[in-house]
């Protein structure tokens, strides 16, 4: 049995549960290998199944290795083949991810599992996501720097008249002409005073001189996420753009440099909003300060004001402190780094210097 599975039914018993139902496609591809977009997994102590459509059989049985592959078209719809294959392994109590499944879908197995106990669990198989393996380190730090390539190339494409659209088209185009096999997220481009807005979507608006430019990107490797941020400025910066440029940059490096295991999310964010706010920025950063990135873009732990999470070595972490004005301007600076037992290592190796163009 490999580390994974033990993992997974060490949980089950845990729950006092005799199988799980596994819906969320990341644990899914985290746990069986099977990478497909359409599917849900079944472990019990006897028995390991994916259930898919005729799409992802062939698929399935390529990539998860161990497992039955059943067709759901044998029964009719995934509910009544989940109930077949429970009812065949004798289980009395089956799990499901409370958070990952539609009314819709937990209605129709309610109905086929009419002897079996549907129960829900939360976040025990999320949380085996945490702590990444060397292997996925190495896939999250090629993602990065496939980022700072990108970051590097768009620079020449920063110009007055370009629109925010076609910015964030050529990053995905230098990403994926780079190695990514995808975006870990559509591209935030904000331009001038739509750099206030921490989740703008790029639109027709063009540069204009004097904008500040805030591009948050990533892209995907085998499978794992990047993600960054960095803000420059068209023309000469104003003393405004300097000093919010400084003091974000300030609050950035000071996480980075006091970083480690062992400490609380709440307490990261702090060094970091306590920089910003004593330089008159309070209410100007409204966003947590990071959170940890792998299969999927935004992972557990989190850094934020509430956090209560305790950050491990080997755990990702973005660090992304902002500063929004409104009517103004914005910029946030951002980095993925790995926790380590005395501080942390940087994936992200863009310049971080303020940037004029």
């Amino acid at each position: 049995m490999n580390n994974q599975m033990e993992k997974v039914l060490n949980i089950v018993d845990r729950l006092g549960l005799d199988a799980v139902l596994i819906s969320n496609r990341y644990n899914i591809r985290y746990i069986t290998g099977y990478c497909g977009d359409t599917g849900v997994a079944y472990v019990s102590k006897n028995r390991k199944i994916i259930f898919t459509d005729f799409r992802y059989i062939y698929q399935a049985q390529d990539e998860a290795k161990g497992f039955e592959v059943v067709d759901i078209a044998t029964a009719g719809s995934y509910a009544k083949a989940v109930e077949m294959a429970a009812k065949e392994d004798g289980i009395k109590r089956l799990g499901f991810e409370k958070g990952e499944m539609l009314f819709s879908s937990y209605s129709a197995y309610k109905e086929a599992l009419k002897e079996i106990e549907f129960l829900p669990y939360g976040e025990e198989l999320n949380a085996l996501r945490m702590i990444k393996t060397p292997e996925e380190l190495e896939n999250i730090k090629m993602a990065e720097h496939i980022g700072d390539i990108a970051f590097k190339q768009i620079l020449a494409d920063i110009r007055p008249g370009v629109t925010e659209l076609e910015i964030a088209a050529k990053l995905e185009y230098i990403m994926k002409t780079n190695g990514a096999e995808g975006l870990s997220f559509d591209p935030i481009v904000a331009s001038g005073i739509n750099s206030s807005m921490p989740h703008a979507v790029p639109g027709r608006k063009k540069i204009e001189n004097g904008d500040f430019v805030t591009m948050d990107f990533g892209c995907i490797y085998n499978g794992y996420c990047s993600d960054m941020t960095r803000t420059v400025v068209v023309g000469k910066a104003s003393e405004k753009q300097k000093e919010i440029y400084n003091t974000v940059l300030n609050a950035q490096l000071a996480v980075l440099e006091q970083l480690k295991a062992g400490m609380k999310g709440s307490d990261i964010d702090k060094i970091a909003r306590d920089i910003i706010y004593k330089a008159g920025y309070e209410g100007c950063f409204g966003h947590g300060l990071g959170h940890s990135v792998g299969l999927f873009i935004h992972e557990s732990p989190r850094a934020s004001m509430k956090s209560d999470d305790i950050v491990e070595s080997g755990m990702t972490l973005t660090v992304e402190p902002g500063i929004y004005v409104k009517g103004f301007g914005g910029v946030r600076i951002e980095d993925l780094v790995v926790i380590t037992k005395d501080g942390c290592e940087n994936f992200t190796f863009s310049d971080k210097k303020l940037i004029e163009l």
